[in-house]
């Protein structure tokens, strides 16, 4: 089996709409390469390859080989186009980086301890207002994901992008540009059967204190 961060591709002469046809009705997926001090590089990779690859989500925020004609490249994923209809990918386009040279890139959120989070347990719903973030740091420290804790999140309560736990090394984008940049990444909101429950229980006090 293929390493899954290892992507296999050839490279292309032609480019402009027409090639990039051409690539898809022989089954496989335009792409391009660039950054660094190299020019920018057209490629071919297998569709079904690359389908194969798609499917694990550490694709999208992970260090990739791009082995071009042989010749091993690190980039990361910095683009996908997919058809609006059909399972195809259209293109790709990666970008070379440097082990030296922070990077910035998109990792997942992976929310936990939500059915364990005060605010559910009393019926309220987890909302999440993100589900990814933009990072910046070196690509030895690359997360896969970042983990948002919702234990001990009440109804009504949120959590910050300031709240997330970062691994050394790691800066959330957003964060850089002041304070009220600081948004909420999910909160626990009241569920109609909540509301239901305290329109309940009000009542109940309403009638004792008439009795």
């Amino acid at each position: 089996m293929s390493n899954v961060f290892e992507f296999m591709a050839t490279s292309r002469e032609q480019s402009g709409t027409s090639a990039a046809r051409g690539v898809r009705r022989q089954g496989n997926v335009p792409a391009i390469i660039y950054g660094g001090d190299t020019d920018p590089t057209m490629l071919v990779l297998n569709h079904n390859d690359v389908l194969k690859h798609l499917e694990n989500e550490a694709v999208y925020s992970h260090v990739l080989d791009i082995i071009v004609d042989g010749k091993t490249e690190k980039a990361i994923l910095k683009g996908l186009q997919r058809h609006p209809a059909k399972p195809r990918i259209l293109h790709m386009d990666f970008m070379r980086i440097s082990e030296t040279e922070e990077l910035k890139i998109h990792v997942p959120l992976h929310f936990i301890n939500e059915a364990d989070s005060i605010g559910v347990k009393k019926g309220g719903v987890a909302t999440h207002a993100r589900v990814e973030i933009e990072i910046s740091c070196l690509p030895s420290v690359l997360p896969e994901y970042l983990e948002v804790d919702l234990e001990k999140l009440d109804i009504g309560e949120s959590v910050y992008l300031s709240e997330i736990s970062l691994p050394e090394g790691v800066e959330i984008v957003e964060l850089t540009h002041g304070e009220e940049h600081d948004l909420a990444v999910a909160s626990i909101l009241a569920s109609r059967v909540s509301l239901e429950d305290e329109d309940d229980e009000s009542t109940d006090i309403d009638s004792e204190k008439a009795e």
